[in-house]
């Protein structure tokens, strides 16, 4: 696949790059703002963008709002979203408007190729991809009433994997299930959560958005 990569530490983003190029993959440039970000995917068009969350010039989010605006005005363009730490209101503003080709990793992921280089091809396929202890600490740090009460361990075990952007499939296959039983409790955790009805929306997405509580 075709990639632009951005992140303002020089050594990462070479180490990302030559990863990268060892997978076969085409990196088309790497930045180190987020300005130059945008400007480089409107002039080369990748498949999938790669970039983290802070970035200069305020080393806040300016990583992640670039992410947004390729999402409004590149909408066929993968995001993959690197971040330091969990934060909740990152995953969910990238997930609320069209999660499809959408990633948000911990960066300590990227130390894990195989992990790392499975979310790129899901988010590259048009698929979601979220690191697991976002979700973890998501859940595990709300102190909300639960949503989710009404699901059984086995639901929450499915949707565990859905909010990691599984397919039915593969969740199946991570769970040791038939691929039948994982569907009944897909659709058993769509009427538990009042969304078996719902049109206009992928229940998916609208399931995956409880789970973590936003």
């Amino acid at each position: 696949m075709r990639l632009v990569l951005a992140e303002d530490s020089t050594l990462l983003r070479e180490g990302l790059t030559r990863l990268l190029a060892e997978e076969d993959h085409e990196v088309l440039a790497g930045v180190g703002t987020a300005d130059e970000l945008v400007e480089t995917v409107g002039r080369t068009r990748p498949d999938v963008v790669v970039t983290d969350v802070r970035m200069p010039p305020t080393h806040t989010d300016d990583g992640l709002r670039a992410a947004l605006e390729i999402r409004r005005r590149w909408p066929d363009t993968g995001v993959l979203v690197l971040s330091q730490y969990v934060e909740r209101r990152y995953a969910g503003r990238l997930l609320a408007d069209r999660p499809e080709g959408v990633g948000y990793l911990l960066k300590d992921r990227v130390a894990q190729v195989d992990d790392f280089l499975d979310a790129l091809d899901r988010v590259a396929a048009g698929g979601t991809a979220l690191d697991p202890e976002v979700v973890r600490q998501v859940v595990a740090g709300s102190g909300r009433p639960d949503p989710l009460g009404r699901l059984t361990p086995r639901e929450r075990d499915v949707l565990h994997e859905m909010a990691q952007g599984h397919t039915n499939l593969a969740i199946a296959q991570r769970l040791h299930v038939s691929q039948s039983a994982v569907e009944k409790h897909v659709n058993a955790i769509f009427d538990k959560l009042d969304l078996a009805h719902t049109t206009g929306y992928s229940r998916r997405i609208l399931a995956v958005l409880r789970y973590l509580g936003t």
